[in-house]
């Protein structure tokens, strides 16, 4: 590799690990912003949880996928998000288990995880024409606004009993008011850092796949997928260890339906999204590690440690095959 090819790479590198830390940060400070603003107009925190929190950690992921798809860089975006859903459920959920058994909630496995396998399916059969065009982001994006409805509906009708507002002293309403502004900037100030991380992470990614004559498709699948998603990683390994295991189930699940329905059907709305036959593989991959999830979860409502090494087995043997 000559001189010139070394500085490139290393340049390269050094801003994709930037683009990567900006987009973390950026979706910590986001969730957290976002948060504090809701819980200041009293809504509960179940409904932040389902909502804001696993948009969150999936900022990264729409972020990117969302600009290469624009620039014209599609197989970033299709890699981006299958190789996220896989990572999502066979490493994270797969380390989260071993760490502590997952305990599993009825409406996560017998209502989201069904679902999530059911729109890894229905965007398979919409890219048998080789795109996903305007209708069929318009059909992923009303599915994903019926979704969310649904979730808040009832979650709201679950936590009707809001936390009482305490004393309404000069002073505290001072407090709230501060409080609320910080929520305000730290929202905006998270957006900027998800927008300008996701920026420089494809410009970058593109970059190395050019260096080392890699297709956009595998960089997609392994490099940026795995950038993208550090915040669920942090998020279900850390949820995990704290024993809130539904938490960790729930982050994964609804960001792996966020993903295809938000992401992909929003990009599809702004720009037709080509869908290469490569991807078939991926995709019922990403459908295959749905229904180990369901398999291994039923047995006594618990994701285990023998289905977490499973997990991780099979993600091994899924690298091996994208490296051949």
């Amino acid at each position: 590799m000559e001189m010139g090819e070394m500085y490139a790479l290393a340049v390269s590198l050094l801003l994709l690990v930037l683009g990567f830390v900006l987009l973390v940060k950026g979706a910590d400070r986001f969730v957290d912003g976002a948060s504090g603003i809701a819980r200041r107009f009293g809504i509960p925190q179940l409904v932040i949880g389902l909502t804001i929190v696993a948009m969150g950690t999936s900022a990264p992921e729409a972020a990117v996928s969302i600009t290469a798809a624009v620039k014209g860089n599609a197989d970033i975006t299709i890699g981006n998000i299958l190789g996220s859903n896989i990572l999502n459920i066979l490493i994270i959920l797969g380390l989260s288990s071993v760490v502590a058994p997952l305990a599993v909630s009825a409406h996560t496995l017998f209502r989201d995880m069904p679902f999530m396998i059911g729109v890894t399916l229905l965007l398979l059969f919409q890219s048998s024409g080789g795109a996903v065009g305007f209708w069929e982001g318009t059909v992923l994006t009303l599915l994903f606004l019926a979704y969310m409805g649904y979730l808040l509906h009832t979650s709201v009708r679950k936590n009707r009993v809001l936390e009482p507002g305490g004393d309404l002293t000069a002073a505290s309403v001072q407090g709230k008011k501060a409080s609320f502004w910080l929520s305000v900037l730290s929202t905006l100030g998270g957006l900027v850092m998800i927008v300008l991380g996701s920026q420089i992470a494809v410009d970058a990614a593109t970059d190395l796949a050019r260096l080392f004559g890699m297709s956009e498709r595998f960089i997609g699948l392994t490099i940026v997928a795995l950038g993208t998603s550090l915040p669920e990683l942090f998020t279900s390994v850390a949820a995990s260890a704290k024993g809130n295991a539904d938490i960790a189930i729930g982050n994964i699940v609804g960001s792996n339906i966020f993903n295809i329905l938000f992401v992909v059907g929003v990009s599809a709305l702004i720009t037709p999204v080509p869908f290469s036959t490569e991807f078939y593989a991926d995709m019922w991959t990403a459908a295959a590690a749905g229904v180990l999830l369901l398999i291994c979860s039923v047995k006594g409502r618990k994701l285990g440690r023998s289905g977490g090494i499973a997990m991780l087995v099979g993600y091994v043997l899924y690298f091996i095959f994208i490296c051949l």
